[in-house]
This record gives structure tokens, C-alpha cells and sequence, in this order.
């Protein structure tokens, strides 16, 4: 019996460090690897690619990755399981066969598909799905006829069929980023479907692997904690048959596994802690311990679950007009007024009225609250955006951008060359009924005959059992007496912080560096001061949740983003940055909490 299993990361993204999975494999021992390929309008993106060939719609990258390390998988025994299918998973599996062939090499690869439920959108239509925008209420008529991808986010069910038929290696469509990394340990454990604990359990330890190094020390706050970022480790997830596990990486390798490193991440791209919704178990992330164990192992205990939700998500996404953007670099003394007067000049000239418009200066603090302190540079660049349904006004600001470059201050230069306009694939996401999704599993061989069976609504919903009785959230803790001497000070000096995005929703958790500090902020740091601080930038409501197990709280921040994702002007459409921003903001706290620099 299996006691214990060691899963890796090898990919947090399309186009991460191709490298990974071979280091991952040279490293040391490993069970399993997964690698996630999608972000939620990567599908769209895929499926526009196979249009223009069948053959392809899939992330060509993994094949490279296979092409380099298939003898190393084979011969170590190792168990790769990617999303990189895309929207053609089945053209991938054929691929990887055909390549293992050549090199005559036993394999067997499973495939998973059923995700893509666009040419049934009608028939759904006609069934009582009405797909409406789950964050706005929109109903689908508006966008119906531009529509070009709709994929529902599968769990890991269908990957644990074609682990229990002996893949070695998997390639999916849309399974979630979370379902890739559970499906082994469904597997080697024979988790039941009302385990609770120990499948929300598998999501977190599955959450800390899906975005590899923002887990080993990349994109940490205290970044100068991190040795080395060469050569750096990937995360990988030592799971206990218990659901108790340990996050660690390859020794020798550079990065850094902390109780910051993996705080970070737990809190990134978070919502409600309370209700983490995958489809295959609603996890607690406000229930979570941390141990952190020394040298690059920290253990992490107490998740706690409920069912799974009665719907799954769908990412559609669907044409919405044009957009261009250009850079103008600005040199010299008053090098930020050359920039405000140019901007001036070229949106009085350009005349047209679009439906969205950006003016940044980068190097000049525009990309930041205003509440963050400006900064003052010699160089800076003039970063202008436009949005817009009518192709020829986006053609004509690319058009005039080059043009004032003669006719201007002194010091200027386009960076870029012509902007030209580029297609706005917009993100819509939706909800379905379980009992209209079907899965299909196909067992690829390079010696034998392959097999193929499908998964219906009975097994991605299996029955209601008994919901787990309900848990008390964890308390506050309390705190000393705090100092009547306040000083005044950057929150950063009290917390670090990281933040995500899912759609035009922003979402950034902030972490305290003690118990005091975090107490203290409970009743300090609100939504209204936060919201506050983000003053030009946050439209819509902002929420607090708090996170007293792990000192921390999540806010999360509508209409944040300029509309998200590929839709958004901005210089940072996901958010990314501002959590570095919050972290700026200038408090008085009391003088006996402020840790000693």
C-alpha cells in the first residue's frame, strides 16, 4: 500500500522555462509531474490555431519538452501529466506517440477530452442552459454570434480513469490547473468521493504546485531572502495517504521553499477562503497550519472540504473589437512634463472618441495609485492604449503615434515601430449543469491496440452524501498591549503581500509578520482603506477575508482591472504589480509591533 508520493511541478504557465521538466527529472526521485499550459483565454487562442490547421491546436512547446526527455520519463518511470492538449488533446497524444516510436520506446498515453462544449451551445441553449455571465448576469444572446471557444473546467475524474488504465503519460483539454496534480493522489490513495478533508487537502498541496516557482521563491516580497534565482528549484509536494504534506524542491537547486514562499501563494488568485471551489471538492483554505520545517521543507496540515458544487465553470470567450498601443520614450530634464504635454498634443489631433483609451507614464508612477508617491526620472516612457469595435480608428492611432516624433520637445523616440491593431478576444464565464458534460478517455499504445471510454454525468457527479458538519472559524489571536507611540511607517515594514486575478477582478493577500501585527491590522487595515488608497484605479466593491491561521487577509477588488485580461489597456492588466503597490502604503502603527530592520 502506498503510504507516500512525491508530485512535482514542471510549468506554471505557456511559456515557462522549457528546462523544468528535465531538471525536474534529473533532480532526484519523483512519482509524478504536472505541468499547466492554460490561462483562461489561452483556449481561444488554441482554438483559433486549429481553424486555420486541424492538425494543430495544442501547446507545441510540451511536444519539444517530450521530443527532449521521453527516455528519461520512460526509463525512470515517471508519470507526466499536462493540459497542454489544449484544444486538439487528442492530435498531442498521437504526437507523443508517433515520437515514441521513433525512438522505440513502450508508452502508453492517455487522453482527456469533453471539455469543449461549443458546437452543443444551441443545444444547451434549447436543454434550460442559459450560460448567462456569472460575474455580470448578461444573458449569451449578446455575444453569441462572436463567440469562439466555450470549455468547461473538468476535474480530475477523468484523468484518474486513465491513470487506472496505466498512462504514463496524460495530456488534457481544459482540466482545471488543481485537477491535474489531485488526479495522482486519487489515485494512489483510493480517495473516496466524500473524503472531504483529504481531496481539499490535495487542492491546496495542488494550488501551491499549479504556478511553479511563485511557490520556490519566485515573485517573493523579500526576494533578497532568495540566494540564487538561477537555476531555480520548482516546487514539489511530498503527499501523505492522511492528506498531510510537505512542500519542498530539489536539493542544489536554487530558490527557496519558506512559510513566506508558500504563503504567498496559497493567498494568490484567492477569493472567498472559506469556499474554494474546484469541481472536485470545495476546499477551506482559513483552516490551514504551516510548519515550516528548515532547509527548503515546510509541512502543511488542517484543509478541510465540503461537496462538490452542483455546476461546473465554463471559460468562453468570445470577439470584442480592436486594440493597439504604442511607446514613446522621453528623454531630458522634465522628462515627465515633456510626457503630459505630448500626450495632450496627440489625443487632441488624433480626435477620434473610442470606446477605452490608456495614457501611462512609465518611469513616472502613473501604473500606481496615485496614494504610492510619484516618481521623478530622467527617462520615462509615454505609453498610450486605445479600444475600440471600428478597426480603422485603432489603424489611425497607430498611424499618427510615429508622427510626433518630429513635432514635439527635444529627447523623443518610438520604441516598437508602428503599433498595429490587434483582435480583443474577451473572457465570459459561465456555469453548467454536471449531467451535460461527457468525458471521453483514450488509451493511446506505440505497441498494441488503444482503447477509448467515455465518462458521463454519473461519474463527474457522483451521489450526495452527508455534508461535514460545520467549522468554526478560527479566532483572532489576541494581542499585548500595544504601544501608545506610533510611527509612521510603509506597510511593508509590517507585511508582505501577493496578488492575482481572475477576471477583472483583482484579488491581494496581504500577510502579516507577526501575530501582533496582525491582530493589530484587523481592526486597521479595512476595505475601506484600501479602496481608498486605490482611488482612480478600483471601481468597483472591495472585500476583506480573513485568514487568522495563516495571519493574513484577502481583499478582494472589482473593476480593477480595466476590464482584465486581454480586454484591459493597462500596462499590468492582471494585477500583478499592486500588490507591491498596497505594500507602499504609509501607516502609524504602534512602535512596539514595528519589527527592527
Amino acid at each position: 500500500m502506498t503510504h507516500r508520493i512525491r508530485i512535482a511541478n514542471a510549468g506554471g504557465y505557456w511559456g515557462d522555462d522549457p528546462s523544468v521538466l528535465r531538471r525536474q527529472l534529473e533532480g532526484g526521485e519523483l512519482d509524478y509531474i504536472t505541468i499547466d499550459f492554460l490561462a483562461e483565454i489561452t483556449m481561444s487562442i488554441l482554438q483559433r490555431q486549429q481553424a486555420r490547421d486541424p492538425k494543430l491546436g495544442y501547446a507545441v512547446d510540451f511536444l519539444d519538452q517530450m521530443r527532449e526527455c521521453l527516455p528519461l520519463i520512460v526509463g525512470k518511470d515517471v508519470k507526466v501529466i499536462t493540459n497542454a492538449g489544449g484544444a486538439n488533446p487528442l492530435a498531442l497524444g498521437r504526437r507523443i506517440i508517433e515520437l515514441a516510436k521513433s525512438m522505440d520506446l513502450p508508452l502508453t498515453v492517455g487522453v482527456v477530452s469533453g471539455d469543449d462544449i461549443m458546437p452543443e451551445l444551441d443545444a444547451l441553449a434549447a436543454a434550460g442552459e442559459p450560460l448567462a455571465n456569472m460575474e455580470t448576469g448578461r444573458p449569451l444572446d449578446d455575444i453569441r454570434d462572436r463567440m469562439v471557444s466555450a470549455n468547461v473546467y473538468l476535474g480530475a475524474e477523468p484523468v484518474v480513469k486513465a491513470l487506472n488504465a496505466g498512462c504514463q503519460v496524460i495530456v488534457t483539454g481544459r482540466v482545471t490547473d488543481t485537477g491535474i496534480s489531485l488526479a495522482p493522489m486519487i489515485h494512489e490513495f483510493e480517495w473516496a468521493d466524500d473524503a472531504w478533508n483529504r481531496l481539499a487537502s490535495g487542492i491546496v498541496a495542488a494550488h501551491i504546485l499549479e504556478c511553479g516557482a511563485q511557490s520556490s521563491g519566485g515573485n517573493i516580497t523579500d526576494w533578497r531572502e532568495v540566494k540564487s534565482f538561477h537555476d531555480i528549484g520548482y516546487p514539489i509536494v511530498e503527499m501523505g495517504r492522511d492528506g498531510t504534506f510537505i512542500v519542498t524542491k530539489h536539493p542544489r537547486t536554487g530558490g527557496l521553499v519558506s512559510e513566506k514562499t508558500v504563503k504567498e501563494q496559497l493567498v494568490y488568485e484567492m477569493g472567498d477562503p472559506k469556499a474554494y471551489v474546484s469541481p472536485d471538492v470545495v476546499a477551506r483554505f482559513d483552516t490551514i497550519r504551516l510548519e515550516d520545517l528548515g532547509r527548503n521543507r515546510v509541512r502543511i496540515s488542517g484543509a478541510k472540504g465540503a461537496p462538490l458544487p452542483e455546476k461546473l465553470k465554463v471559460s468562453m470567450a468570445y470577439l470584442d473589437g480592436w486594440k493597439a498601443s504604442g511607446s514613446i520614450l522621453i528623454c531630458g530634464p522634465d522628462a515627465h512634463l515633456k510626457a503630459e504635454t505630448l500626450a495632450k498634443v496627440f489625443w487632441k489631433r488624433l480626435g477620434h472618441k473610442y470606446l477605452d483609451t490608456s495614457t501611462s507614464v512609465v518611469g513616472g508612477g502613473s501604473v500606481w495609485p496615485e496614494a504610492a508617491g510619484r516618481a521623478r526620472t530622467d527617462e520615462v516612457l509615454l505609453r498610450l492604449a486605445v479600444r475600440d469595435r471600428d478597426r480603422g480608428k485603432v489603424q489611425d492611432f497607430g498611424v499618427l503615434l510615429p508622427a510626433l516624433i518630429l513635432s514635439g520637445p527635444s529627447g523623443l523616440a518610438v520604441t516598437g515601430g508602428r503599433p498595429k491593431p490587434s483582435e480583443v478576444v474577451a473572457y465570459w464565464p459561465a456555469l453548467i449543469g454536471r449531467g451535460h458534460v461527457t468525458c471521453k478517455v483514450q488509451v493511446l499504445r506505440t505497441y498494441g491496440k488503444g482503447r477509448s471510454f467515455s465518462l458521463d454525468h454519473d461519474a463527474l457527479a457522483p451521489p450526495r452524501r452527508t455534508a461535514p458538519p460545520e467549522i468554526p472559524c478560527p479566532r483572532i489571536p489576541e494581542h499585548r498591549k500595544w504601544s501608545r507611540t506610533l510611527r509612521r511607517v510603509k506597510l511593508r515594514r509590517l507585511c508582505y503581500a501577493r496578488s492575482g486575478d481572475k477576471g477583472d477582478m483583482c484579488n491581494i493577500g496581504v500577510l502579516a509578520r507577526s501575530a501582533d501585527i496582525y491582530a493589530w491590522l484587523h481592526g486597521t487595515l479595512t476595505p475601506r482603506v484600501v479602496k481608498t488608497f486605490f482611488k482612480g484605479i478600483v471601481a468597483g466593491r472591495v472585500r476583506r477575508f480573513d485568514l487568522p491561521c495563516i495571519e493574513g487577509f484577502n481583499f478582494t477588488m472589482e473593476k480593477a482591472l480595466g476590464g482584465g485580461g486581454t480586454v484591459s489597456l493597462r500596462l499590468d492588466p492582471q494585477g500583478k504589480t499592486l500588490s507591491q503597490a498596497l505594500l507602499e502604503m504609509e501607516i502609524e502603527a504602534p512602535a512596539n509591533i514595528i519589527p527592527k530592520q
